[in-house]
């Protein structure tokens, strides 16, 4: 089914083709994200840390997005958020210790594996309800649109959010007032257990609902980087010259299931399969090499993700526990939520 959606896409233009350079950086992101999301998996696996969305098979959406945005841009994610955060070069340590809860983490512990957040990094949040972060990020390419900055916002979700209010309020505003933002559905084919298919009423749910809001129909193969960084930067720089937003359809998998304690079960073993020998990094890999790069220089890349995110492991291990004086602290505005009382 998702092998047909991808084989429908339209003619679009290629848009831009990364650079060389941008070909392996994007290769060096998705390395980063994939032993990232292992090594924590392991952690869950151990006990040492609570459940979380891993975005394993998915690493080629945040990656190629991450080469082609500017640094004051603004991405917006979903709870499987730890690709994206990493994709905006985001340290490993303050990660891995967010997701263990620990006091060094990048909220000090307190929003956990689906509330990642870095403003420094352009990294605007992810967000735990479905659908809530797309007005969000409408709201941010206003701001940005009013104050002229040249800034664009990329706000990610998964498949099911199309069938979400906010999806469709979202996507009518920014399009009436031509927002600077670009909408990326991650359709990973499962709404949590769901097959998206078999709950909605059109085969493929962003894309084919793009003409209703005026906008391009996209559906890409989100496997495959190269694909994923042309689109991502005519969309980009569309949205940044003031053409308005983009609704964009990235056809993908997760090889994991929808969460770290789900086996996944529900998924046809064939299907799977299929998928598996269409994972993101090694076909890149192969291009690249095919493209004349050395595979020791492809080896170091890889060699240097595991080697941080071990160190990103036993940093978070090793960190200490938040006070519990802290608590109440960096909740409200006032910094403190004695108002209340």
């Amino acid at each position: 089914m998702a092998e047909a959606a991808v084989e429908q896409r339209p003619e679009q233009g290629a848009g831009r083709v990364p650079t060389p350079e941008k070909r392996i950086e994007i290769f060096r992101l998705m390395s980063r994200i994939r032993h990232f999301d292992q090594r924590w998996h392991r952690l869950f696996q151990q006990g040492m840390t609570g459940p979380g969305h891993a975005s394993i098979g998915m690493e080629a959406i945040a990656a190629a997005f991450g080469v082609a945005l500017r640094e004051d841009d603004y991405t917006f994610a979903t709870y499987r958020g730890h690709g994206h955060i990493l994709a905006r070069d985001v340290p490993m340590r303050p990660i891995m210790a967010e997701l263990l809860g620990k006091a060094t983490g990048l909220a000090g512990g307190k929003g956990g594996s689906m509330h990642l957040t870095s403003v420094e990094h352009g990294m605007m949040g992810s967000y735990a309800v479905i659908g809530a972060h797309l007005p969000v990020a409408a709201g941010a390419a206003l701001s940005a649109q009013y104050r002229g900055s040249g800034q664009v916002a990329v706000c990610f979700f998964g498949d099911g959010t199309t069938n979400i209010g906010a999806f469709h309020e979202a996507l009518n505003l920014a399009a009436v007032w031509k927002l600077p933002v670009v909408f990326v559905c991650e359709n990973n084919q499962y709404m949590e257990y769901t097959p998206i298919r078999d709950v909605t009423a059109v085969p493929n749910p962003a894309a084919d609902r793009a003409a209703a809001y005026g906008l391009q129909r996209i559906l890409i193969d989100g496997n495959d980087p190269d694909e994923v960084h042309a689109h991502a930067g005519r969309a980009i720089d569309l949205a940044r010259s003031g053409g308005g937003p983009s609704l964009i359809e990235a056809v993908t998998y997760r090889h994991l299931g929808h969460a770290s304690a789900d086996p996944g079960t529900y998924r046809p073993e064939e299907e799977i399969a299929e998928w598996l020998k269409r994972d993101p990094i090694p076909l890149h890999r192969g291009r690249l090499v095919a493209d004349g790069v050395p595979e020791a220089v492809l080896d170091e890349i890889e060699a240097e993700s595991e080697r941080d995110a071990e160190d990103a492991a036993q940093f978070a291990v090793s960190s200490p526990d938040p006070d519990p004086a802290e608590l109440m602290t960096a909740v409200w505005a006032d910094g403190g939520a004695s108002w209340r009382n």
